[in-house]
């Protein structure tokens, strides 16, 4: 006890001015994650400004904030702006070369933003992984899976990616490919299938459904129908349609085939 009393002592500056830094940090903190808050929020209630520029706006402004943070700490302890700035000067080419991803990951976050290839909400894929985009911030693009999976993608490799945004158009079309038997009645197989889809209000009538043969296969004819939707109506459709045709086609006397092999035995 005596020890600590006695450091204390001798350094009281030093701890003065430690409790202050503490203080400065805490405080510094809980504001930058306030006003990002506030900032995401105004931005989300304000239906003229995209929800991804306000989101990104609101990442900067909280690192911006951290930074003066970081510049009022160190003034505590007698480092001067201005000797920080040198000091930074002088440090930035190691910097650079140790924090390269980090720095890519800063500019390609700004590409991001400038040219948006995808919006928060939207369903993409963004280096090799499918999924809802939650956040775009200064270095990373966070996405959800779906069965919520978080996944978190550096902004360097999702730009430096192929990048396939699902929900960029507000239409999409859905394919089906459905097999009958060599047997059965191939127009009325096909006048099923358009049927079903002219009755279910999701299909769009422009473009009109399209039902052909594609394909002779091994053991069944292929029957392809391609049908438009609303780009959010896509997998509902698709599951959908795939049932009532099975199901019309049973009530009907289509059979969908197994794979098979037919023997022929000549006679010699």
């Amino acid at each position: 006890m005596e020890m600590i009393l006695e450091f204390a002592q001798t350094h009281a500056g030093l701890v003065m001015n430690a409790g202050k830094a503490l203080a400065v940090l805490i405080i510094g903190w809980m504001v930058a994650g306030l006003v990002s808050r506030v900032i995401r929020r105004r931005v989300f209630a304000n239906e003229n400004i995209d929800d991804t520029i306000g989101n990104f706006v609101a990442s900067i402004v909280r690192w911006v904030i951290l930074l003066m943070v970081a510049i009022a700490v160190l003034g505590i302890f007698g480092i001067q702006a201005t000797s920080l700035v040198a000091i930074m000067g002088a440090a930035t080419l190691a910097i650079g070369m140790a924090l390269q991803g980090t720095l890519s990951d800063l500019a390609a976050g700004f590409m991001l933003i400038l040219f948006r290839p995808y919006k928060l909400g939207q369903f993409v894929e963004v280096a090799g992984t499918s999924g809802t985009v939650k956040d775009i911030n200064l270095f990373v693009t966070e996405l959800a899976t779906p069965d919520n999976v978080q996944i978190i993608v550096p902004n360097g490799q999702a730009w430096g990616s192929v990048i396939t945004n699902f929900s960029h158009h507000a239409t999409r079309r859905v394919d089906m490919v459905f097999g009958i038997d060599y047997g059965d009645d191939i127009e009325k197989a096909k006048a099923i299938i358009a049927r079903l889809a002219d009755a279910d209000e999701r299909v769009l009538s422009d473009p009109e459904a399209w039902v052909r043969v594609t394909n002779l296969g091994d053991s069944s004819v292929d029957i392809t129908a391609r049908v438009w939707c609303a780009a959010a109506d896509y997998w509902e459709l698709k599951f959908a349609l795939t049932q009532a045709v099975k199901e019309a086609f049973d009530a009907e006397g289509v059979s969908i085939p197994y794979p098979h092999v037919v023997e022929l035995k000549r006679n010699a």
